[in-house]
């Protein structure tokens, strides 16, 4: 019977390493949080159609100690943080321009349902990139979220594709 336990860590474990290795972000920092393993994770994030933006994506990492004492395998807390700068000249390629935006980056969380996302919006009318992070599961009737803006305004900006 103490296979079963192993087979299931193993298999979160080969999981998060192949949506690890299938997002575009770097592991820029990790702070313990506590004796028992748990980490919060910091990852710079390219926005890979808008050279010279970067985000930095915070978020909680729960040791397996953590998930053998509390017994819940699978689940994360949803809680993140995001900050996002101009780390050059920033030149945009072929971005969405809908109110929807578009992702930029999709990170799971969990082994089946749990999604860290990074949207970008264009506010045309500020002429700034903001760029939402949330979770795509909601908890506790209540999704979680962190936003972050890009303004430019007064900006030496070349746009690839005519500027909107």
């Amino acid at each position: 019977m103490m296979k079963r336990p192993a087979l299931l860590v193993s298999a979160a474990a080969l999981a998060a390493g192949l949506f690890a290795a299938a997002a575009s972000a770097e592991v820029v920092g990790k702070v313990g949080v506590d004796w028992i393993g748990n980490d919060i994770i910091i990852e710079a994030v390219a926005d890979p159609e808008v050279k010279g933006v970067t985000c930095h994506v915070t978020y909680f990492d729960r040791s397996i100690i953590d998930r053998l004492k509390q017994g819940n395998w699978f689940e994360d807390p949803s809680n993140s943080s995001i900050a996002c700068r101009q780390t050059g000249p920033i030149e945009i390629g072929d971005i969405d321009l809908s109110r929807g935006g578009e992702e930029v980056f999709r990170q799971g969380r969990s082994l089946i349902w749990k999604d860290l996302l990074v949207k970008r919006i264009y506010d045309k009318a500020n002429d700034t990139l903001v760029y939402l992070a949330h979770s795509r599961q909601v908890i506790e009737g209540s999704a979680k979220m962190a936003i972050s803006t890009v303004p430019l305004y007064g900006q030496e900006v070349n746009w690839t594709n005519g500027k909107p």
